[in-house]
């Protein structure tokens, strides 16, 4: 990362009235973060969203010390950053319109896992939404995914040592600065998940974990993912904002009945009932929806594959021959074609035979 260039992405965070969306629209129109201070008050003025007061916000920033100082930080402690128009930003969350700008991540953290299943539930875990936890991960083990959840009390803590438990990689998203964590009797477990995982955030040093933090967290471990797991959750709280935002994002939500009148159960059986989500008996369950079976090494893609094939249409196989099983957003962006047309190729892909759509608008080779 040039120094240069983190400084101003740190900066932009830092203007008052500038959120994720503005941002966005800022690098959009003038091409990266250092820019946009360059740019004229009135020509900022004139991007959509942005307005004269932002305009006037960013023309009189001065706040440059307290992204020095972050740089600093960043420096010494050997944090990772990943800005959303950067290659290696996490894919799935650039589909999420209100998804972060900067992420500050430590560890060994795959920022683009090829499966990511995100596990959420409540604090106050009973003994059996920990085995359901624990067991469900076990069968999941061999699709060979990665684990996401927040690092907090209860179902979140046990998802990432079931993951540990069965070597699967596993990040914790944070509501707080990486100077610090939240809760701090979870230390040992993060040190563990640092070799096959890590944390990762969207918050500053210095930042705590206060209250309206959670649910910024909470987009970021639904957005991360292909899917969300509710193990256990009462009617309301965070697993419930959680699996709503998964499901606002095309994402698949599961969720793990519990007994009728049981406190801990009323949130995952009213996602069920109302159909928000899949029961969930064990992980084969979860491991049918996604396609995520076991499987044999598929045969790579012959070349006499190509016979009656548009450039197009080579150029959709040949990406998911490399990439593995992907959604249409992501075709759409990382081949530089129109929606439009990267639907139509797709739907003829599959009346071809060659590809099978999954659930969540996702594609793979046959």
């Amino acid at each position: 990362m040039n120094e240069d260039e983190l400084l101003y992405q740190l900066s932009i965070m830092l203007i008052p009235g500038v959120g994720s969306r503005n941002s966005k629209q800022l690098i959009s129109h003038c091409g990266k973060a250092s820019q946009v201070f360059k740019e004229k008050t009135n020509t900022l003025a004139k991007i959509e969203g942005i307005g004269e007061n932002i305009a006037r916000s960013i023309h009189h920033f001065s706040n440059f010390k307290e992204a020095e100082d972050e740089v600093k930080f960043i420096q010494k402690n050997n944090i990772i950053t990943r800005f959303y128009n950067e290659d290696d930003f996490p894919f799935r969350l650039k589909h999420c319109s209100d998804g972060p700008i900067l992420l500050f991540g430590k560890g060994n953290i795959e920022w683009n896992p090829k499966k990511a299943l995100s596990v959420v539930g409540t604090r106050t875990a009973s003994n059996y939404g920990k085995k359901q936890c624990e067991s469900i991960i076990q069968e999941l083990a061999s699709s060979r995914l990665s684990i996401i959840s927040g690092m907090a009390y209860g179902i979140d803590i046990h998802a990432h040592r079931a993951a540990l438990k069965y070597n699967l990689p596993t990040v914790a998203v944070v509501a707080h600065g990486l100077d610090r964590l939240y809760p701090s009797v979870h230390k040992d477990t993060l040190n563990l998940m640092f070799e096959n995982g890590g944390v990762i955030t969207e918050f500053m040093s210095g930042s705590n974990p206060d209250r309206e933090n959670f649910p910024k967290r909470n987009r970021i471990i639904a957005g991360f993912s292909d899917a969300t797991l509710v193990v256990e959750s009462g009617a309301r709280g965070g697993s419930m904002i959680s699996a709503e935002i998964a499901a606002s994002y095309n994402r698949d939500v599961f969720a793990v009945p519990g007994n009728n009148g049981s406190r801990m159960s009323e949130g995952c059986n009213y996602l069920i009932h109302t159909q928000k989500a899949t029961l969930v008996r064990g992980g084969k369950d979860i491991k049918k929806v996604m396609n995520w079976m076991d499987k044999l090494p598929a045969d790579p893609v012959q070349t006499t594959l190509f016979i009656d094939l548009n450039e197009d249409e080579k150029m959709v196989l040949s990406y998911l021959h490399h990439k593995g099983a992907c959604s249409i957003d992501t075709i759409s962006i990382e081949i530089g074609l129109p929606m439009s047309k990267t639907s139509v190729h797709l739907l003829n892909l599959e009346f071809k035979g060659l590809i099978q759509s999954l659930p969540g608008k996702v594609y793979k080779l046959m």
